[in-house]
């Protein structure tokens, strides 16, 4: 099936720092991703993972149990899927160091995205975390190690000391981070390679890199989700890495959450293009110089931010970017093998009602989705700003003074109720929808991202109109006094 594809290596990046899916959820999906071409998971734990000892306090509320671990690694296995954890080592460390018992590990005391790398603490901290994600991966034969996006790198206090000596720099202070914790992979388990981002390599000088010792430890991974990247420039990056001595090199994509942070649903087209791009990087580069590729689903920019597009929201762009991967291009008829592997009549979806049994693992939810995402909002605009009888008759003046004329109640209130009780059912249902993919916390926090606010506009209306219909003052008589009974 995979015909020529230069990736050998096709994996899903599952990114549990918000909304992580359900174990039985992830029963379903993992044979849908083993059909549609992937071969592999990149599973960025952050607090899902089940920490003990001191790091317990790590924990997110719902965060995997261990047997629920063994569970996730037993059904990759039965689909053959590789799996990959990612623990965060240097940046990204906002889920460690917003915790007080680790806030004196920070670089830069206010901020808890980067970790201090000359305090031996900081080692022993993510070595811990190292080690016990190890354990519960026997099998494990890379582990990715992060070191992406350290912001505030050489801010720091030890680190301004640090970098008033002669010859020290960022990059090296960098570069001696990433060796230690490479090299404690290493020990701790040799047959296992750490993968890193490359994004902190980019820029730092051949003859630097070269004599790090970081080449011979781990494996960068050049990552662009840009839908017009560099072709040229890419190649041009894995020749300095290859002349550097790193061994081997691995791209990565990505099929959603990244092109805005409260993106809901992926612009499929960007994702097309984007792994278009990276196969032109692939077949231009020398054979086989990169293992594999990872297709990133962010599903949060950082621990702090919104949720980005839900998994299931994700599939039918990760269903397109595999296919274009194993076929080389997304012509009519791969687009109908997989929209056939999908069990959907379109990429399109825009109608809730018209769904096959058989559509993919999370369809009702991306339905759903869809429907709120492009008209819930509009449609609660149109009635208030669009509506004339509401913006000539009860306006933000007449709600804050209780005035209308009866006769709008008439005009006002049925189109209200209507949309609301419209809503209010299909918002019941795709509550009850995530609740079967997501725990509690991520519905609660999509549903009032996404859908709360607009209905608590529509229900304020309402409550508005119900008290200014009450509020009606007494007529008044010829000289403007209360008109008497006679």
């Amino acid at each position: 099936m995979s015909g020529s594809t230069p990736f050998k290596m096709r994996l899903v990046h599952l990114d549990l720092k918000g909304a992580p899916p359900k174990v039985s959820y992830l029963s379903e999906i993992f044979p849908l991703f083993r059909a549609l071409g992937a071969n592999g998971l990149l599973i960025e734990y952050e607090d899902m993972f089940p920490y003990e000892g001191p790091l317990r306090l790590l924990r997110a509320k719902y965060a995997y149990s261990p047997s629920e671990i063994k569970e996730i690694l037993h059904l990759a296995g039965l689909n053959e899927l590789e799996v990959i954890p990612l623990v965060q080592t240097f940046g990204h460390m906002e889920f460690v160091l917003k915790h007080a018992a680790f806030a004196h590990l920070r670089e830069v005391g206010p901020f808890p995205c980067t970790l201090n790398p000359h305090e031996a603490e900081s080692l022993a901290l993510v070595g811990a975390m190292i080690d016990q994600v190890l354990e519960l991966h026997p099998g494990a034969k890379r582990l990715h190690v992060g070191c992406d996006e350290v912001y505030y790198l050489g801010e720091g206090e030890a680190s301004r000391r640090w970098l008033q000596q002669e010859q020290n720099n960022t990059g090296k202070l960098c570069l001696s981070h990433m060796w230690a914790v490479a090299s404690h992979v290493r020990a701790r388990r040799p047959g296992v390679t750490p993968l890193v981002w490359d994004d902190m390599l980019r820029d730092l000088p051949e003859d630097q890199l070269a004599v790090s010792g970081v080449p011979q430890l781990v494996e960068p991974v050049l990552w662009d989700y840009t839908a017009d990247l560099d072709v040229h420039g890419k190649v041009l990056l894995m020749q300095k890495y290859q002349r550097c001595s790193f061994l081997r090199l691995w791209a990565a994509s990505a099929f959603k959450g990244a092109t805005g942070p409260s993106q809901a649903l992926p612009p499929v087209e960007h994702h097309l293009r984007n792994h278009a791009q990276w196969l032109q990087v692939a077949g231009s580069g020398p054979t086989d110089s990169l293992q594999g590729i990872i297709l990133t689903g962010w599903q949060r920019y950082d621990h702090f931010s919104v949720l980005c597009e839900l998994l299931p929201a994700g599939v039918p762009s990760l269903a397109a970017c595999l296919q274009l991967l194993l076929w080389g291009g997304f012509d009519e008829d791969v687009k109908a093998k997989m929209e056939n592997l999908l069990g959907i009549s379109s990429l399109e979806i825009t109608d809730p009602v018209r769904e096959g049994a058989s559509s993919f693992p999370g369809r009702r939810i991306l339905a759903l989705v869809t429907q709120v995402s492009l008209h819930l909002r509009s449609s609660v605009d149109m009635l208030l700003e669009g509506n004339r009888y509401v913006t000539g008759w009860f306006s933000p003046y007449h709600r804050q003074r209780k005035l209308i004329h009866p006769v709008m109640v008439q005009h006002i209130q049925p189109a209200a109720l209507s949309l609301l009780a419209q809503w209010s059912t299909l918002v019941q249902e795709l509550e009850a929808a995530l609740q079967l993919a997501f725990y509690p916390d991520a519905v609660e926090e999509w549903l009032e991202e996404n859908v709360h606010p607009s209905l608590q506009r529509l229900q304020a209306l309402l409550q508005d109109l119900s008290e200014a219909a009450a509020f009606q003052p007494p007529p008044t008589g010829p000289g403007g006094d209360a008109a008497q009974d006679p």
